[in-house]
């Protein structure tokens, strides 16, 4: 039998204080972040545009209608143009992140409000707030219950996606209390994205970010046109959390405690390398360390981490010393070091085939390993080590106390349109469409969402 159920559930706490609030009322904080997380995440929708995953998303989506898939000529059904999208702006894993998750939130959350605000209520000011909020509650979701979502096989930014994506869009279409609880009742009933894709590097990760946004919209339309949805969605004996986290006695006080007054969307971190978010500061270390000594002194390097990266980003450590595929290397700490120590950077070219399978970069990725320390902060905070015996019995080591783009070392405005210019270049934009785009993007949310400018 159920357990007694609450007289007010966590879903209908964060109803009522969604649809009170309104964009006037967000911190200049969160605007500003916010206007950097449309910028970023369009400009990862144009340096994907013509990946093989981008074309096949695209391919496989056949419903066509108003809205802009970004970068493309077609235009597509407003789910579609959610799903094409999201799956763009994740795939080269170069978006933003939420350190407590961790969560990628923007491309989840942009790509669900614009496409419902273009095809329902192209008010700018609207889709601040749908993204602010949308944003805000994936991120804050994430924290219920630390690394569970992860350890019971599924990828927290699929599952909290679809939960983020239903309230941003209610929240954006001005949804009452009513219809924002069922949004998010039905969105329960939707969320899904396993982590096999770490096994051999298939796409699945990919698209994970895309269907949440699409499953998201969808719950919202759906409550909008009165089909309900359990108001206990998270907290039920049968609930998000005991689906996808296995246990109902998570920190609900995360969630809705504080929500409204405090927003941890400000702490966002903006990614500089397109790669697994926990490897950037082992990167850093060993840019630094390339700095100190040469490859061919090295006997072996040792990494402290956190447990909960270990099977994502270091087990098994064979398979992770030599990825199979590009899109393997990204999640392969041992590569990524290699790579940032030889080749002084790791950018979008690092992740080829070709790349991954450098003798050079295999040969160095061989000699690193990790061991747990039991006070690593993760996923609280995301830090590097490593420590180099070298052939002489030398012991060289770097540390990195947080991520860099993260809220201890954020990434300015000017470097998220550095990096917009960069992502829309190599996506085959000239400068002049660049420069039309950034001028779009940063006047959407003063005016109408018009997005035809971003089209193919």
């Amino acid at each position: 039998m159920d357990a007694k159920l609450p007289a007010v559930a966590n879903a209908e706490l964060l109803a009522e204080r969604v649809t009170a609030l309104s964009a006037d009322k967000l911190p200049a904080a969160v605007v500003a972040k916010c206007r950097d997380l449309l910028i970023d995440v369009i400009g990862l929708c144009v340096v994907a545009r013509d990946a093989d995953y981008v074309r096949s998303a695209l391919g496989g989506w056949d419903d066509d209608g108003p809205c802009t898939a970004i970068g493309h000529k077609r235009t597509l059904s407003t789910a579609g143009a959610a799903f094409v999208n999201g799956t763009a702006a994740h795939g080269e894993d170069f978006d933003d992140t939420f350190e407590g998750g961790p969560v990628h939130a923007g491309a989840v959350i942009v790509p669900a409000v614009l496409a419902a605000c273009e095809r329902h209520n192209p008010s700018g000011q609207d889709a601040l707030y749908g993204i602010a909020i949308g944003t805000e509650i994936m991120c804050r979701l994430s924290t219920v219950a630390p690394t569970l979502t992860h350890k019971a096989g599924f990828h927290p930014t699929a599952i909290f996606g679809a939960m983020g994506a239903a309230i941003g869009v209610a929240a954006a279409l001005k949804l009452d209390r009513r219809q924002t609880v069922d949004a998010l009742g039905v969105a329960g009933s939707m969320a899904s994205g396993i982590i096999e894709y770490l096994a051999e590097g298939a796409w699945t990760k990919r698209m994970h970010a895309g269907w949440a946004a699409q499953s998201g919209l969808r719950a919202a339309l759906l409550a909008r046109a009165g089909f309900s949805g359990p108001r206990t969605v998270f907290e039920g004996t049968h609930g998000l959390f005991h689906g996808f986290a296995n246990t109902t006695k998570g920190d609900f006080d995360a969630l809705t405690g504080d929500f409204g007054s405090r927003w941890v969307t400000e702490t966002l971190a903006f990614k500089p390398y397109p790669c697994g978010t926990m490897t950037h500061p082992f990167i850093d270390c060993a840019r630094r360390l390339a700095k100190r000594v040469k490859a061919d002194d090295i006997v072996e390097m040792v990494c402290e981490v956190g447990e909960g990266t270990v099977h994502r980003l270091w087990e098994p450590l064979a398979a992770k010393q030599a990825p199979n595929n590009g899109y393997a290397g990204k999640f392969s700490t041992p590569y990524c070091i290699a790579a940032g120590f030889l080749r002084g950077n790791v950018g979008l070219s690092d992740f080829s085939d070709a790349a991954v399978r450098d003798p050079a970069v295999r040969g160095l990725a061989a000699k690193i390993s990790y061991r747990i320390h039991p006070k690593n902060p993760y996923p609280k905070n995301f830090t590097g080590h490593i420590r180099a015996t070298l052939r002489d019995g030398t012991v060289v080591e770097e540390r990195q106390p947080h991520m860099r783009g993260g809220a201890h070392e954020p990434l300015t405005h000017a470097d998220i349109i550095d990096k917009f210019l960069l992502n829309v270049r190599h996506g085959g934009w000239d400068d002049m469409r660049a420069k039309t785009a950034l001028g779009v993007i940063e006047k959407l949310y003063d005016g109408r969402v018009d997005l035809s400018a971003l089209r193919g």
